[in-house]
């Protein structure tokens, strides 16, 4: 903790390098910062004094080791990245969530964690636009805050109306900052609607789930924004659904879709086309195992093992987390991957075997 404090004394009359995870794969947790009764904010920092640089939206992997296990966790940023000497995630803690019980009950300030560079593509930075509608609900709203802190960092005061459901008012993250920029930003509206009143009786906001007229009441000129929507994937299906009925252009449509605490670690996944028996294909041996099973050439390895009953640990399943990563020991593969693993450990041989599909006879050191 020390040596941190040293390290930062210098950097108000300073220009930082830019943090890289692949030569400094380490930060340091800050400070710990309670939102709600069940929802805390972890700021880091990197040891070296490096700057973080990342677009609004995305997202971070923890390597984290927990009772013995190792196991990657993915947290969308929720800091702007026009503050770029820290660089926070706020997680809600889930029931029977093995990492964010394990955040909230044991992370603290001078604690040190591995963490994967910024990755994933749920970014206004990429979708310019003059006028946003952010949907979001839960824990769900910590990319689109990224946003929107960006926009107040930089004094853009961009046509953004920002709406966010909660289960009840002492629910609601981040609501005085939010009102806040409101205040600060002429053409920045926010708006809470909550599902129930809770111990909260001063509450005069609206009640219930956000409906097609609720939507048009709070943002009548939706049809004309780009929208950015997070949040539990019954409330992103509704408003799919909410927005097809009346035509909105899929195109300006952008929603995160993962969540990591609830994804299934052991179970099978959902019979699909791509993930079926390979009857042709390609030879992938696992070296410790001493197993061997047949992989399609346009079949990710991880399907593959999945349905000959080769048990691995995986997670996201969609090369963002890194838990399914392994060294190959010969053969090549086809790998796209969100930003999972370092280059450094490409370099060094390992691959994810969620996002790799064979272009060869496989052995793998699992």
């Amino acid at each position: 903790m020390e040596s941190y404090k040293l390290n930062r004394r210098n950097f108000w009359n300073s220009i930082p390098p830019l943090w890289d995870s692949d030569s400094e794969e380490t930060l340091v947790c800050c400070q710990v910062r309670a939102e709600t009764h069940d929802v805390k904010s972890f700021f880091f920092a990197a040891p070296g004094g490096g700057a973080f640089v990342f677009q609004p939206g995305q997202f971070i992997t923890l390597e984290l080791e927990i009772n013995g296990a190792a196991i990657n966790r993915c947290y969308t940023i929720s800091s702007s990245p026009a503050r770029p000497h820290t660089i926070s995630i706020t997680v809600k803690r889930v029931p029977g969530g093995p990492v964010s019980n394990w955040l909230h009950d044991n992370l603290k300030a001078g604690d040190k964690v591995k963490v994967l560079r910024a990755a994933g593509e749920f970014t206004c930075a990429i979708h310019p636009a003059e006028k946003y509608l952010f949907l979001s609900a839960g824990s769900g709203i910590t990319p689109l805050m990224s946003m929107s802190r960006a926009h107040h960092d930089l004094s853009d005061d961009r046509d953004i109306v920002f709406i966010h459901s909660a289960r009840t008012p002492d629910d609601i993250i981040f609501e005085r900052e939010l009102s806040l920029i409101a205040a600060n930003q002429q053409n920045f509206r926010t708006r809470f609607i909550c599902e129930r009143l809770g111990q909260r009786r001063d509450w005069s906001g609206p009640t219930g789930m956000l409906s097609l007229a609720a939507l048009k009441l709070m943002a009548p000129d939706f049809m004309e924004r780009e929208v950015f929507v997070c949040g539990p994937a019954p409330y992103m299906k509704a408003v799919r659904t909410m927005l097809d009925e009346v035509g909105f252009e899929r195109a300006r449509y952008h929603e995160e879709s993962f969540s990591f605490e609830t994804l299934q670690q052991e179970s099978q996944p959902q019979a699909t086309l791509d993930s079926a028996p390979a009857t042709t294909g390609f030879e992938i041996n696992f070296q410790k195992s001493m197993r061997q099973i047949t992989c399609g050439p346009q079949q990710h390895v991880l399907e593959a093992a999945r349905n000959a009953g080769v048990r691995l640990a995986s997670s996201c399943a969609q090369g963002m987390c890194g838990t399914c990563k392994v060294k190959l020991i010969s053969g090549t593969v086809d790998m796209q991957h969100k930003g999972g693993i370092r280059q450094r450990e490409i370099d060094q041989g390992m691959v994810l075997l969620c996002c790799s599909k064979p272009l060869s006879n496989l052995v793998v050191d699992k």
